[in-house]
């Protein structure tokens, strides 16, 4: 029997741990999902380039990019710039706006007001990448921007003095990887547009099929062709089998031409996976394609849906195949860098999933792991409330939303004063010392943005200069729009 001194120091440890673990854990319940949602989508204007629109909500943003392609004598204005950067890169552009395209023909019905500005959103990257695949026969643009010497600088996009060189790939510097993702954003945005812009929709699609047809006939990696235009920046670390399965899978979810079922198969695209990003698409393929089953009860997609669940039982945190880590305050952590591009794309993969299985009244097995729809929509919705606040520093990861998040995010525009209060040109270098080197908050709120993330030990220092943790990206927040409106959605339906 312990003794009253222990009994007692034993009382006043679990009082002290008790609060501890009060104080590190989010006691706000369910976060607005609908405003969350709203602001996610938002974030997109402020990565806007080229002539911004009279709607333009995110007002410190202004014209940039006007000239651009004209040194190739063609017009590539327009479009977004990835993360906190100046230039366009096509590869995960493309990603991102197949993403947003996918989280409205999944969830459109859950956005209520906010599918229209999904919708605007996914058009300004379709417009400008109908112009990259359209601008000159035999050549797919792939992005606008040298990234060596835009790296260099710390400018506003508006004051850009850096090169804006163009680069393509062709027949014979081939790029299957970024024409096959071009092709998949291209056909799943046709089929967002299929009511409610029919001319548009079919514009979409026929371009995708003519750019899927130059993905398969000319093989090779983009990285191969443009080398350090685009590495180590986007290189195609997982080479193009991957965009080749994902651009088939979406062309025929758009046409139902059983010939690409048949490239699919020919592929023979076998290779297991624990991870889905803007590089390697094979779970995402595979979610897509078991749809097939689970929703149409097409038994010949049969194996793509053993393949899908495969993904998810390395991803559970109980199963005993799982070879995700998880951080003490319950988010997924799968790299270093920008972990929450992989957390938020895998979680769509999961609400996703998740709603098929709920169609289809379908459970599986994780080597002895019962596994249900709400397995998969309880780990979503964690990874989700963890992003917006629930987490031990009880800081919100979306810049603008909740009272604690984010204020010196890795971003030009944000970072440094807008033309409205500043007129003058900061030029390529102006902008490192004021800005960049300081522990100032950001004079610009990008509201929506989702930054890297916190370490794998929960922490997040908030520092400028720490980019793969501050540096915001458009396909974390494309990743997002799904979960979003699938949670936000559930409070009413």
């Amino acid at each position: 029997m312990a003794s009253t001194s222990s009994l007692l120091c034993l009382l006043v440890f679990f009082f002290f741990s008790s609060t501890f673990l009060f104080l590190g854990t989010s006691v706000e319940g369910n976060p607005n999902y609908k405003e969350a949602l709203a602001k996610s989508i938002l974030f997109f204007q402020g990565q806007r380039s080229g002539r911004l629109p009279n709607s333009q909500e995110i007002s410190w943003r202004f014209h940039s990019g006007l000239s651009d392609g004209s040194s190739a004598n063609v017009d590539l204005t327009g479009g977004y710039y990835d993360a906190g950067d100046n230039v366009k890169f096509n590869f995960p552009m493309a990603f991102s706006t197949t993403m947003l395209s996918w989280a409205t023909l999944e969830y459109g019905k859950r956005m209520g007001t906010e599918v229209g500005n999904a919708k605007a959103a996914i058009r300004w990257a379709t417009d400008y990448l109908l112009k990259c695949a359209t601008a000159t026969p035999g050549k797919l643009y792939v992005g606008v921007g040298d990234p060596n010497t835009d790296h260099k600088c710390w400018e506003r996009p508006e004051d850009m003095d850096t090169s804006r060189t163009v680069y393509w790939v062709t027949s014979s510097n081939p790029g299957s990887d970024v024409a096959g993702e071009t092709a998949a954003a291209l056909a799943a945005a046709s089929m967002v547009f299929r009511k409610s812009d029919p001319s548009y929709a079919r514009l979409l699609l026929k371009t995708a099929k003519n750019v899927m047809q130059f993905a398969m006939q000319y093989r090779g990696t983009y990285s191969d062709s443009l080398g350090s235009a685009v590495c180590p920046f986007y290189c195609s670390y997982s080479g193009y089998e991957d965009e080749l399965l994902w651009g088939a899978t979406w062309l025929l979810r758009a046409t139902h031409d059983v010939s690409y079922f048949h490239f699919i198969q020919s592929l023979g695209a076998n290779k297991a996976t624990d991870i889905f990003s803007w590089d390697n698409k094979y779970a995402g393929a595979r979610v897509l394609l078991s749809r097939r089953t689970l929703v149409e009860n097409d038994k010949a997609f049969e194996p793509f849906k053993q393949q899908a669940e495969d993904f998810i039982c390395h991803i559970l945190p109980n199963s005993p195949s799982s070879s995700t880590q998880y951080t003490q305050g319950g988010l997924m952590y799968k790299l270093a860098e920008s972990n929450l591009q992989y957390a938020t794309s895998i979680t769509f993969l999961l609400t996703t999933y998740g709603k098929y299985m709920s169609f289809a009244k379908h459970t599986f097995d994780c080597g002895g792991l019962y596994v249900t729809s709400n397995t998969l929509k309880a780990l979503a919705k964690k990874q989700v409330d963890y992003i917006l606040g629930d987490n031990p520093l009880q800081m919100s990861y979306m810049v603008g939303f909740g009272a604690n998040y984010p204020r010196r995010i890795h971003h030009r525009g944000s970072s440094i004063p807008s033309l409205a209060t500043h007129p003058q040109s900061f030029g390529c270098d102006g902008g490192f010392q004021p800005f960049y080197y300081t522990a100032n908050r950001n004079p610009n709120i990008l509201t929506g943005a989702i930054v890297g993330g916190p370490n794998q030990n929960d922490g997040y220092p908030d520092d400028r200069t720490d980019f793969s943790h501050s540096e915001p990206a458009t396909y974390i927040n494309a990743a997002i729009v799904g979960p979003l409106a699938y949670f936000a959605g559930s409070l009413t339906n």
